[in-house]
């Protein structure tokens, strides 16, 4: 099944499936082009890469963005088990399965980013190059939440772990706490009424807020194994809003030194959504790092 979305000719969708789940994926760019995976992070869904979808395809990449499972039209499992980091990891393996890649380039944003950076130290052999935007590496960020400042700023972490009344509260009031979430933290004019409308439609999917809060539980109460390669060998790039009122920036230093070729980009004026924030700079940072697809050939 295929849809097209309002800007006709650049994003098609469809749904995969993958580890036992139907994922929703946006596509864009040359089928035959080297995929890149964009990873969403809370609260969004595929179209909180917007901005970066078309420069990345336009280049001729093969842009594969999923609805992580949960969220918007993905399904939607009901155990905490299934939401776990090993679990989530697994969702984007069975993507580059699909799509026929041994070694993908990954790109993820908060819990994308989470995501991102545990399938790269849980199984490397499948990642050729992690970037990742304002997440710190899961050992810098487990020793910050031991501090009074991170545990300050993750509050709502602990709201979200209250049975039942999290979503009940979001679901009456239409999810309006989570696009004020959006608006609150990005620029003036970076999300627009149409957009909030995206994601309003997206969050209000039946069964989609409490499935986007099991990514929470299952982090408290499934936390899973220990890492099995806690230091990074391929090259990685993190980006990071130095604005960020939910992850302070003194977490990115730190996650650099876990990797053996790493490269750090502060965006001073940007906050946690640096991809809304600094849409065009991200794009260009992205491209830089990644370099021209592979078997793409961009002479005149």
């Amino acid at each position: 099944m295929k849809r097209t979305d309002h800007r006709p000719g650049q994003v098609t969708h469809t749904d995969i499936v993958t580890n036992g789940v139907r994922l929703h994926v946006a596509l864009a760019g040359p089928p035959q082009g080297q995929p890149v995976f964009l990873l969403h992070g809370f609260p969004e869904c595929w179209y909180g890469w917007r901005h970066q979808i078309v420069p990345l395809a336009e280049a001729g990449y093969r842009v594969v963005v999923p609805d992580q499972r949960g969220y918007n039209t993905s399904d939607k499992p009901p155990r905490l088990g299934d939401y776990t980091r090993d679990v989530l990891a697994a969702d984007v393996v069975g993507l580059m399965d699909h799509f026929g890649v041994e070694r993908g380039l990954v790109v993820g944003h908060d819990w994308g980013g989470a995501v991102a950076w545990w399938l790269a130290c849980q199984r490397p052999e499948r990642v050729a190059r992690l970037a990742v935007l304002n997440l710190p590496h899961p050992i810098v960020f487990a020793r910050a939440l031991r501090t009074p400042r991170q545990l300050l700023r993750s509050w709502y972490m602990l709201w979200f772990q209250v049975p039942w009344l999290p979503e009940a509260i979001l679901g009456r009031r239409g999810a309006a706490p989570l696009l004020d979430v959006l608006q609150r933290s990005t620029r003036p004019g970076a999300v627009s009424d149409e957009d909030l409308r995206v994601y309003r439609d997206a969050f209000m999917q039946p069964g989609a807020l409490s499935a986007m809060l099991r990514w929470y539980r299952a982090a408290f109460f499934r936390p899973g194994a220990r890492l099995a390669h806690p230091r990074l060998e391929m090259p990685c790039c993190l980006i990071w809003g130095k604005k960020d009122e939910v992850l302070g920036w003194e977490m990115a230093a730190p996650s650099m030194e876990r990797c053996a070729d790493g490269r750090l980009f502060f965006l001073e004026d940007a906050g946690h959504f640096v991809q809304l924030d600094e849409p065009r700079r991200v794009a260009e940072l992205l491209l830089d790092f990644f370099g021209a697809p592979a078997g793409v050939d961009h002479r005149p």
